[in-house]
């Protein structure tokens, strides 16, 4: 029993460290410039497959895993240059409106054309061995996606902390009126944040798929759970979605060991919405 128990923790919190890179893609955007991009799991999902097209030319997964989040964040920004400098023409509830519209759209015409062109799943196969600790089996990809998710959280945290541009990103979700006062060019931190975001959402889409399969229709799924974590994590708040998004995972695991996959999915819906009613300043 409390082997099972190590096993299904262990698991859980390899998930929840998905869930909260999924999660920061949604919160640093919209914290940063008020826009719910609803495109991230296109690009957690077109992350997945360019990693397993490179795999089909250099069979080692960092370097497909690298080649996927830098295709991603390509493709973000020219997203971003193009059709959202106009959201961001925008200002107040406009932006938002116009955001949710504009980005729903894109991710309704890329979802489609992933359908046509990319309809197969995808899974990526981890190198780790699984280990034995005290008769619990972790399983190699759970440690692959704590470990690699552990080294995105440093990098985060070190970027946003102690770089120029980080401090920068940080006064502009703090107060985008009053960085310009400061010398801050708003637009560009957007712009930069915005493809950090989708190359978050990539490498989170690329460890999702270690331990379970994505496809196109993958994408919307991976959207609902980002956006589900960062509303949890008090939306603006970078600590606040990490740890959301490892308690999320922990329960939605836990529960689909004890009830199955879709009673797992109901009891995670149910978990977040009594935490934003009961106790949504602790998570915040």
């Amino acid at each position: 029993m409390l082997a099972r128990g190590a096993e299904l923790l262990v698991d859980g919190l390899a998930r929840g460290m998905i869930l909260s890179l999924l999660g920061l893609g949604i919160t640093l955007v919209f914290g940063l410039g008020g826009i719910l991009n609803l495109v991230l799991g296109v690009f957690a999902v077109v992350a997945v497959i360019v990693c397993s097209f490179i795999l089909g030319v250099v069979p080692e997964l960092l370097v497909a895993g690298v080649g996927g989040v830098a295709a991603v964040a390509l493709f973000a920004l020219v997203v971003d240059r193009s059709v959202l400098s106009l959201v961001y023409e925008e200002e107040g509830e406009d932006r938002e409106l116009l955001g949710i519209f504009v980005t729903l759209g894109l991710s309704l015409l890329f979802e489609g054309l992933l359908f046509v062109f990319f309809a197969d799943s995808f899974f990526l196969e981890s190198d780790v061995p699984s280990i034995d600790l005290g008769g619990a089996s972790i399983t190699g990809s759970s440690i692959a996606v704590i470990v690699s998710a552990s080294v995105l959280f440093g990098l985060i945290y070190y970027f946003f902390n102690y770089t120029y541009l980080g401090i920068a990103t940080r006064t502009v979700i703090q107060d985008e009126t009053g960085s310009i006062l400061c010398g801050i060019r708003p637009r560009r931190v957007q712009s930069i944040v915005f493809v950090l975001s989708a190359a978050i959402a990539g490498a989170g889409g690329i460890l999702y798929a270690l331990d379970a399969e994505v496809a196109p229709a993958s994408a919307f799924e991976l959207t609902t759970f980002a956006i589900m974590v960062s509303i949890v994590g008090g939306v603006d708040s970078i600590r606040g979605t990490v740890a959301a998004g490892i308690v999320l995972g922990i329960i939605i695991t836990v529960a689909g060991a004890l009830f199955g996959s879709y009673l797992s999915t109901v009891t995670l819906f149910a978990a977040a919405i009594a935490v934003l009613i009961y106790k949504p300043e602790q998570i915040s």
